[in-house]
């Protein structure tokens, strides 16, 4: 097959998969900030990632692999170019000058479109059957940004593995800590699906030389015909992610899942039990075992626990949307609910004394 143009809106996390995309002979272009496209453009970005079998970590840099892949801000942009846009950003980034404006020109082009944010689009919960979008508009920064999309053309992709920047290092380099898979939602129509089975078909036969043998690569692109498969981290974050959020203080996921694993559990089936309420099959969901087992390797907070402690006046609330969709159903819980009260508690001193 001919080599795809993807656009991927976010290059931290959108690195990996650009990465994985150009190892498997296609051509990206990572939107991100200035100093960040510089040195991508520089150095190539670096994504280090765990092999099964092997010691220490396997380095991927995206100018020695055979597609292409490289860097620009978002005014340089035509999304009409690109065969799929990707969007890798934090929610409240949409909102943000020349974003914003990229954003409606991705909605304008009908470009096929593919989320890998925690928090799903706006427009992709109008293809939740049985879920009130307009009753979750006060859970995005900005809920106009979405507006014009059509939720045919967008789908999600739940970013199951685990990434990070190490602190000491340049922008252009991610590691991988947990190199689980992405797992997409199919678009409506089958032409965009096929083209999103095809690029998970040359991502899982990569094959990688270290100079010491080759080796297949872990973090694959799984496309399933279930649109409620990417929920599956929903129970994750709110098990996880947010209870790394305290009173007065963050902690490590590992501990927020460990510390006290009933209660981990208990909120984790409760959302579980909220995903198949809505239609999802349990068997498409990830077993509390697997996550809490997974959990152990997770060392550090959240990126949404060290966002607040960092001062952020806004970050992804997957807390309140799940609550929002919860009580829908009728559904609540009570730690949930306290997990979202003090995350709005944070938030609101961070806007205090920004």
């Amino acid at each position: 097959m001919p080599a795809r143009k993807i656009l991927i809106l976010g290059a931290s996390y959108g690195s990996l998969l650009g990465v994985k995309l150009a190892a498997a002979g296609h051509a990206v272009k990572l939107v991100c900030l200035p100093a960040e496209a510089a040195l991508i453009n520089a150095k190539g970005a670096i994504v280090r990632l765990p092999v099964k079998g092997r010691e220490g970590l396997v380095e991927l840099n995206s100018r020695a692999l055979p597609g292409k892949l490289d860097a620009d801000g978002p005014a340089a942009i035509n999304p009409a170019d690109y065969d799929l846009v990707a969007l890798a950003m934090q929610e409240p980034q949409f909102r943000s000058p020349g974003v914003r404006e990229l954003l409606a020109a991705v909605a304008k082009s009908r470009v096929p479109c593919l989320s890998i944010m925690n928090m799903p689009p706006l427009p992709y919960l109008r293809r939740l059957p049985g879920v009130d979008a307009d009753r979750c508009l006060d859970c995005y920064t900005d809920a106009s940004v979405w507006d014009g999309f059509d939720p045919a053309l967008l789908t999600l992709c739940s970013p199951d593995p685990q990434a990070f920047r190490p602190p000491e290092e340049e922008v252009n380099v991610l590691q991988v800590r947990l190199p689980t898979n992405f797992k997409a939602a199919r678009f409506d129509s089958d032409a965009h699906t096929a083209l999103l089975r095809e690029l998970a078909a040359d991502i899982e036969a990569v094959r990688f030389d270290t100079g010491a043998g080759t080796v297949e690569l872990p973090v694959k692109l799984k496309v399933h015909d279930s649109v409620f498969v990417p929920l599956a981290k929903w129970a994750m974050l709110l098990a996880g992610n947010y209870r790394c959020v305290q009173a007065d203080a963050i902690r490590p996921i590992k501990e927020a899942v460990h510390g006290d694993l009933e209660a981990s559990r208990a909120v984790y089936q409760w959302v579980v039990k909220l995903c198949v309420t809505l239609g999802a099959d349990e068997a498409d969901l990830v077993p509390f075992e697997k996550y809490a087992n997974a959990a152990q390797t997770l060392g550090s907070p959240s990126s949404a626990a060290r966002a607040l402690a960092g001062g952020a006046q806004n970050i992804e609330r997957v807390d309140r949307l799940v609550q929002a969709v919860a009580a829908q159903k009728g559904m609540s819980n009570a730690s949930v609910d306290e997990t979202v009260a003090i995350v709005d508690e944070w938030l609101v001193r961070n806007r205090r004394k920004g």
